[in-house]
């Protein structure tokens, strides 16, 4: 499913890259367009840059003379720039994990949180979702459907009312149910960043007055097909809210993953899941073995 998604960004990049590693020899036109491929692919140019120069810093050393051994070289070079998977926070034992989704509108965020409270109660856990979202009057009823068709419970506020209640409200609930997931959305669009970032940040507030070390994940929900605006996205999150990882969404639809390659060089937040689909199950968790492999192959 991983590898369907990226064909996309694999034809992106497989086309430049057969050329370049068809050659007999390394050059200074091999550098220059391999420069162009991953910049064609969405690295963005401090990534690349980066890269290339550890590439050729690793061909010096290693005597490398012909392109066709720099494939092998260049999938170890795209590895290193993705920070490991470990495990999240939701494999500590805790009586409430609380996780918080934050993105901008548009990015695929109720239905991201849709697809996890599937996942992770066909895993065993008691999830409750919180419809922390009051500023969109659509927002609240699209979670409140995604919780009747996956028979997850929503406690949701009033239109235009105070997400930090809405959160408190959550916290409450889900420990009278018997809850030990807590996913809550968050708004994603405000009349100015520094509004809705400080809006987040009560929310957080909130949360962290009222579970203990809460909230114990903050996933930023990104839009697979904006490239580098993700990066920028990415950027601002995680100064203002302190993100722990990334769900990229629309993957399948893109020939820009290669912004995943930035957001882990730059920022070193890991991508905990992509989604590949509109099924309820086409959201996979990223294996970055895979991913590299899989822009790759034919």
């Amino acid at each position: 499913m991983l590898r369907e998604s990226l064909r996309r960004t694999r034809e992106a990049l497989s086309g430049r890259l057969a050329a370049l590693t068809g050659k007999s020899e390394i050059t200074e036109d091999t550098w220059d367009e391999l420069e162009a491929s991953l910049l064609q692919a969405d690295l963005g140019l401090a990534t690349t840059l980066a890269l290339v120069k550890a590439l050729r810093a690793r061909v010096q050393k290693e005597g490398i003379a012909a392109s066709a051994k720099l494939d092998a070289a260049l999938k170890e070079e795209l590895l290193r720039l993705l920070p490991p998977v470990n495990p999240t926070a939701l494999s500590a034992p805790r009586l409430l994990t609380v996780v918080l989704i934050v993105g901008v509108n548009g990015s695929g965020k109720t239905t991201t949180i849709g697809k996890l409270a599937r996942k992770f109660k066909g895993e065993g856990w008691d999830v409750l979702l919180a419809a922390g979202d009051t500023f969109r009057a659509a927002a609240i009823e699209q979670l409140q459907e995604w919780g009747r068709r996956v028979d997850v419970p929503v406690i949701a506020g009033q239109s235009g009312g105070d997400p930090g209640a809405v959160a408190y409200d959550a916290v409450q609930a889900a420990r009278a149910r018997g809850c030990n997931l807590l996913i809550v959305d968050t708004a994603g669009r405000l009349h100015t960043k520094f509004n809705l970032m400080e809006e987040l940040k009560k929310v957080s507030r909130v949360l962290s007055r009222n579970v203990h070390e809460a909230p114990h994940e903050v996933w930023l929900v990104v839009d697979g097909t904006t490239g580098q605006n993700a990066l920028t996205q990415a950027r601002h999150f995680k100064q203002a809210i302190g993100v722990t990882g990334v769900v990229i969404t629309k993957l399948d639809s893109t020939a820009r993953g290669g912004m995943i390659f930035a957001i882990g060089h730059e920022l070193g937040l890991p991508v905990r899941f992509v989604g590949v689909g509109e099924r309820d199950e086409a959201l996979v968790p990223f294996d970055p073995v895979q991913f590299v492999d899989g822009l790759f192959e034919n």
